[in-house]
């Protein structure tokens, strides 16, 4: 036998000698519980959204003072019933689908306050269908959101059912109307 053979077989040896199946397993068991908790750690999420951040994006306005707000932000006031991705960081807009995507004809509805003057709105919710969910920019607001018994008030629904694909990939926020005051 070689050096090498001869070294390796009273490593193993003494590896065998001195440790159980016991503690073998008993060291296995703590990497895997101490690899289980290590989605739990804190991590530092609000420097990768700070302005200027690397990765961070600037605000989408609309330009117009009567439009107020970030249009890809989760708080825009549009955005007052909406459930899920954001088509203005899909490649949409806040009133059109991204290229490759197909608008459902089928609609949620929710009344959203504009903060410019102070008016209600009624906020048609279509969904753009067709590619993959866009992963991006996700939102889930409930105001004013019904039980699915009422679903043309309901945002839980997928309603790419009208179009020829039910694929789901983001959410738009067109203006419908003014909405009446309540008398």
């Amino acid at each position: 036998m070689s050096g090498i053979d001869r070294l390796t077989e009273r490593f193993a040896r003494r590896l065998a000698r001195g440790t159980s199946r016991r503690s073998v397993l008993a060291v296995l068991g703590a990497a895997i519980t101490g690899a289980g908790g290590f989605p739990l750690l804190p991590v530092a999420r609000a420097a990768s959204s700070a302005p200027g951040a690397p990765g961070s994006r600037p605000p989408m306005l609309s330009g117009n003072p009567q439009d107020p707000g970030d249009q890809a932000s989760c708080d825009y006031w549009r955005y007052c019933a909406i459930d899920g991705f954001l088509c203005t960081c899909c490649g949409g807009t806040v009133n059109s689908c991204p290229p490759g995507t197909e608008m459902s004809p089928i609609t949620w509805i929710g009344t959203c306050i504009n903060a410019a003057d102070g008016r209600a709105y009624v906020i048609s919710y279509n969904d753009c269908c067709g590619v993959s969910s866009c992963g991006q920019c996700f939102c889930n607001r409930n105001e004013g959101d019904r039980p699915q018994a009422r679903p043309q008030s309901n945002n839980d629904y997928n309603w790419c059912l009208g179009t020829q694909s039910s694929i789901y990939n983001c959410s738009v926020a067109a203006i419908v109307g003014v909405a009446d005051k309540a008398k």
